[in-house]
C-alpha cells in the first residue's frame, strides 16, 4: 500500500513530538532523589498495651485447678523434637507437622504416647480414684487437646471409653485384669458402639450376641452391612481389644444392649480369627487418630467377658439384672458417654482460647489504613468493627470457661442422684460450647485475613480438627432436643405433685414471674439482677410454652413422641435457653468470689458482655415479647459500649487464658520476623 508525502510528514512530526516528550521525562526523572520509604516494624503488644489486673489470678479462676501439672506437662511437650518444635520470629512454637501422611500421624500420635506413658503422665489415670486423682487427669487431658486433637482423642478413647467402660459396666474380676494393663498401654482399647446404620441412636444398633450354655460362652455376629462397627478409634492400626456393645438375646428374647469385652489382635498385632478390620480413610481433620470398621462373624468369647455391673447371665443361661426396667438399664450403659460430653465441652473452650488469643494479639500488633491524610495506620483492634467480632466471643468463652468448669467439678465429685443433672448439663454445653468453638474459629481465620490460612497459624486447621465435635458423642441438635424433653419431664412431675421445683437450675421457677422495667438504663443493662431475671423470664416462658405445645398436639391425637418432633424448634429454643442461663449464673458465681477491685472491674464487662450479646443474638427476646424493638435497641447500644470499655484490657485477658506463647502461633508475635526471607526457605 502506498502512503502519500502528506500521510508520511505527519507521521513525521508526531514522532519528533513523542520523543521530546520522553526526553523531557528522562531529564525529570533524572532530577528527583530517591529516598528510602520508612517499612512496617513489628512492636510487641506488651510496650503499649496495660496490664491491668493480676492475670495469674483470673488465669487460676479460668483454668480452676492443678495449675503446676498443666504447666510440667507443657514444658514437657517443649523438650522433646516428637512434638516438632520449630522456631519461627525468634521465638520456639511447637504444633503437630499436618504436613504429614496419615499413615505418618498415626504412628507419631502412637509415639507420642509412649512418650508421655515413660514418663508419668499417665500414672493412676485407671488405678487411682478419688477427687485429687480425676482431676490431675482432667487438667492433664486439657494441656494434651491444647497440643493436638489426635494425641487427646486417642489417649481419650482409650482411657475414657474404653477404660470408663470397665471402670463402669465392670465388676472387680474385669478391674483386677484390665486396669493396669490399660494404664500401662499393655492392652490397647478401643469403644465400638457406633455403627454404619446407627449412631445418635444406640438402642438401634443391629450387632447380635447370643449365649452358647453349651460351652459357656457368647457369640457375636455383624448380621448385616449396616451393622458393622464404625468410626472407632484407635481400631484400624493399634488397638488389641474393645467393647463391643450389641444387642443380647437370651433364648431367643431380646434383653436389649449390652458391653462385650473382644479381642481384636494377637500380641504380634494380627487381627484375630473371625474378625474383619478396615480404615474409615482420611478424614478433614484428626488424622492422627485410626478410626476402623470392624465386623464380627460369629466371633466366640468366655462368658466373662460380658462387662455386668448392670446384668449378668449365669452358666446355665438365666439372664440377671437387678434394673427390672429395661429403659433405666439402657440409660446405665449410656453413663461412659458423659465423660465424653464432659471432656469435649472442656476442650472445645480451650481451642476458642487458642484462636482468640492468636488473633486478637494479631490485632494488637497488625495495622490498616489511615483516618486522615498522612497519618498512622490504625491498628486493627482500635476498629470498632473488629472489635464488635472479637471481643463478644472473648466474653463468651470465659463465660463458657466456668461453665466447663462447673461441669467438670459436678462430674468429679458426682453422686448416683447427680447422674441425671450430669447428663442434661453435659448434653447442653457440649452442643453450646463445641458450636461456639466453631463460629469463634471462623471469626478469627477472617479476622487474621490471608495469615489466618497458613496451617502454622493454627486457626484455619483447628477449624476441621474440631469439627467432628458438633456430631460425635452425639449429635448436638440430638442432644438439644434431649435436654428440653428432661426439662419437660422436670414440669410435668412438678405438675402432678404439685410441689416446688427441685434441681436442673428451676427453683427460679418457683418465685414470681419477673418484670421487666419499662427503661434501660446503661446501669440497669449491666446488674446482675436484670441479666438473670430476664434469663429466667425467657427459659421460664419457654418451658411453659414447650409444654402447652405438645400438650395441644397430644390433644389433637398425635402421639408424645411425634408431639416432640412437631416442637422442635420451641425445644431447641426452650434449650439454648437453659444453656445460656446456667452458664451466666456461673459466671456469677464465680464474679462474686474475686476480691481484687480491678480484676472484679473486669469480670463485671465480661460478664455484662456475655450476656447483653447472648440477648441480642437470641430472636426468641423479640419474638415472644421479653423485649420491645426499642429495648432490643438499647441493648445493642450498651454492646458496642462494652466492646469500648473492654478494648483497654484485650491484652491482659488474653494473657489470662492459660495458653503458653509456644502453643499459640508465628502471627501472634513478630509475624514480620516470622516471614523474612532466608535462603533455607528455599
Amino acid at each position: 500500500m502506498a502512503f502519500s508525502s502528506s500521510s508520511t510528514d505527519q507521521v513525521t512530526r508526531r514522532a519528533r513530538i513523542l520523543t521530546g516528550h520522553l526526553n523531557q521525562l528522562t531529564t525529570s526523572y533524572s532530577s528527583l532523589s530517591l529516598e528510602r520509604s520508612v517499612c512496617l516494624e513489628y512492636s510487641p503488644a506488651e510496650i503499649s498495651e496495660k496490664i491491668n489486673f493480676d492475670t495469674e489470678e483470673m488465669r487460676k479462676l479460668l483454668d480452676d485447678h492443678n495449675f503446676d501439672d498443666r504447666d510440667w506437662l507443657f514444658g514437657l511437650l517443649m523438650q522433646s523434637k516428637l512434638f516438632c518444635p520449630k522456631t519461627s520470629g525468634g521465638k520456639v512454637f511447637v504444633t503437630p507437622d499436618f504436613n504429614q501422611s496419615k499413615e505418618q500421624q498415626r504412628e507419631v500420635t502412637m509415639k507420642r504416647i509412649e512418650y508421655l506413658l515413660d514418663r508419668g503422665v499417665f500414672n493412676g489415670w485407671l488405678t487411682k480414684t478419688g477427687v485429687e486423682a480425676e482431676k490431675r487427669k482432667f487438667a492433664l487431658l486439657d494441656v494434651i487437646g491444647i497440643y493436638d486433637h489426635s494425641l487427646a482423642i486417642k489417649v481419650g478413647v482409650h482411657f475414657f471409653l474404653w477404660g470408663g467402660a470397665i471402670q463402669f459396666f465392670g465388676t472387680k474380676r474385669h478391674h483386677d485384669k484390665w486396669l493396669k494393663d490399660t494404664e500401662n498401654y499393655v492392652v490397647k482399647g478401643c469403644f465400638g458402639m457406633t455403627e454404619l446404620g446407627h449412631g445418635s441412636n444406640v438402642r438401634g444398633i443391629e450387632t447380635i450376641t447370643t449365649y452358647d450354655k453349651n460351652t459357656r460362652e457368647f457369640v457375636i455376629n455383624t448380621p448385616c452391612e449396616s451393622a458393622q462397627k464404625y468410626w472407632i478409634g484407635g481400631l484400624a492400626n493399634h488397638a488389641t481389644h474393645t467393647v463391643a456393645f450389641s444387642q443380647l438375646y437370651i433364648d431367643g428374647v431380646n434383653q436389649g444392649v449390652h458391653a462385650f469385652i473382644v479381642q481384636v489382635r494377637d500380641a504380634d498385632g494380627n487381627v484375630c480369627p473371625n474378625i474383619r478390620v478396615a480404615d474409615c480413610g482420611h478424614k478433614i481433620g484428626l488424622n492422627g487418630v485410626d478410626n476402623g470398621r470392624i465386623w464380627f462373624d460369629n466371633v466366640r468369647i468366655p462368658r466373662e467377658s460380658l462387662l455386668n455391673s448392670v446384668a449378668d447371665v449365669s452358666p446355665d443361661g438365666q439372664y440377671l439384672s437387678a434394673i427390672k426396667d429395661p429403659d433405666q438399664r439402657f440409660a446405665a450403659f449410656l453413663a461412659p458417654l458423659t465423660s465424653g460430653r464432659v471432656t469435649i465441652s472442656v476442650s472445645s473452650i480451650y481451642q476458642s482460647k487458642i484462636g482468640l488469643a492468636i488473633a486478637l494479639r494479631y490485632s494488637l500488633t497488625r495495622r490498616a489504613f489511615s483516618v486522615s491524610p498522612n497519618g498512622p495506620e490504625v491498628l486493627l483492634l482500635d476498629y470498632p468493627s473488629h472489635q464488635r467480632r472479637l471481643l463478644p466471643l472473648l466474653a463468651k468463652t470465659c463465660a463458657m470457661s466456668f461453665g466447663a468448669n462447673y461441669l467438670k467439678r459436678m462430674y468429679i465429685n458426682r453422686t448416683p442422684q447427680a447422674n441425671k443433672t450430669i447428663h442434661v448439663v453435659s448434653s447442653a454445653f457440649k452442643a453450646a460450647f463445641t458450636w461456639h468453638n466453631m463460629r469463634t474459629l471462623q471469626e478469627c481465620r477472617e479476622a487474621c485475613g490471608g495469615q489466618g490460612l497458613k496451617t502454622e497459624n493454627r486457626m484455619g486447621h483447628l477449624k476441621s480438627e474440631y469439627d467432628v465435635q458438633s456430631t460425635f458423642e452425639g449429635d448436638n441438635h440430638v442432644l438439644m432436643q434431649q435436654v428440653s424433653k428432661a426439662l419437660i419431664a422436670e414440669y410435668i412431675a412438678a405438675q402432678k405433685r404439685k410441689k416446688p421445683f427441685k434441681g436442673l437450675g428451676l427453683e427460679h421457677m418457683n418465685d414470681p414471674c419477673p418484670v421487666i422495667p419499662a427503661e434501660l438504663t446503661s446501669s440497669i443493662l449491666r446488674s446482675i439482677n436484670f441479666q438473670m431475671d430476664i434469663f429466667f423470664l425467657r427459659e421460664r416462658d419457654l418451658l411453659h410454652r414447650f409444654a402447652s405445645e405438645v400438650s395441644q398436639l397430644q390433644a389433637q391425637g398425635e402421639s408424645k413422641e411425634n408431639a416432640f418432633m412437631l416442637t422442635y424448634q420451641t425445644a431447641e429454643d426452650l434449650a439454648k435457653a437453659f444453656t445460656e442461663r446456667s452458664v451466666l449464673q456461673t459466671f456469677v458465681e464465680a464474679e462474686v468470689a474475686v476480691s481484687d477491685g480491678a480484676l472484679k472491674s473486669v469480670f463485671g464487662l465480661l460478664r455484662s458482655m456475655y450476656a447483653l450479646i447472648s440477648i441480642e443474638e437470641d430472636i426468641s427476646f423479640l419474638r415472644y415479647g421479653y423485649l420491645s424493638p426499642d429495648k432490643d435497641a438499647a441493648v445493642r447500644k450498651e454492646v458496642t459500649k462494652l466492646c469500648s470499655e473492654l478494648r483497654p484490657h484485650t491484652l491482659s485477658v488474653v494473657k489470662s487464658l492459660g495458653i503458653p506463647d509456644a502453643f499459640l502461633s508465628p502471627i501472634a508475635f513478630d509475624w514480620v520476623a516470622a516471614n523474612t526471607w532466608s535462603p533455607a526457605q528455599q
